[in-house]
């Protein structure tokens, strides 16, 4: 299962993913709600989906190097793209399985393919929380689930725009006022 953002564009939109949401609790759900492709096609109608985070299924093929015929498959189904701070992904750092210049590269990667594909690229916070103090709480409820990292939260509170901006400088002025 691979995370999806979808928001409702409109009354239409609102019943399709009324429709999606009993599904993936009434017919799909295992240990955690979920959704086949085939599923979205049948309920596409006033819905925008959105690649999301890290276990998002685009970020998942840049990470497991996909093919250039693979990724643009995936670009394709997604009405946008998302790219996120670097600090949201740090424990891919801490696994060793990229560098902070890597995580840079891939949301780079991601918005070259949205000019490319057409395709709007939307730098979000992936809000978890409002303030960055409230990272305790997180810690909290990820250690009663048994997170190994649950005391290194990612910072995902609510950024205003100026820590967005800088957050993503390292595109250019430019390209991250777009």
């Amino acid at each position: 299962p691979k995370h999806i953002i979808i928001l409702a564009k409109n009354n239409t939109g609102r019943v399709n993913l009324y429709k999606l949401i009993s599904e993936s609790h009434l017919t799909y759900y295992a240990k955690r709600p979920r959704v086949p492709k085939s599923l979205f096609q049948k309920c596409r109608e006033g819905l925008i989906l959105g690649s999301a985070c890290e276990a998002g299924e685009l970020y998942r093929a840049l990470l497991d190097e996909k093919s250039d015929a693979d990724v643009a498959r995936i670009v394709n189904f997604y009405d946008y793209l998302e790219i996120q701070p670097t600090g949201n992904n740090m424990f891919l750092v801490r696994q060793e399985r990229c560098t902070v210049k890597q995580l840079q590269e891939h949301n780079r990667k991601i918005y070259e393919l949205g000019k490319k594909l057409g395709k709007l690229t939307v730098a979000t916070c992936d809000v978890h929380f409002l303030h960055p103090e409230d990272a305790q709480l997180r810690a909290i409820l990820q250690a009663g689930q048994n997170y190994s990292d649950a005391d290194q939260q990612a910072p995902l509170y609510f950024r205003t725009t100026e820590e967005m901006l800088k957050e993503f400088e390292y595109f250019g002025k430019e390209i991250a006022y777009e």
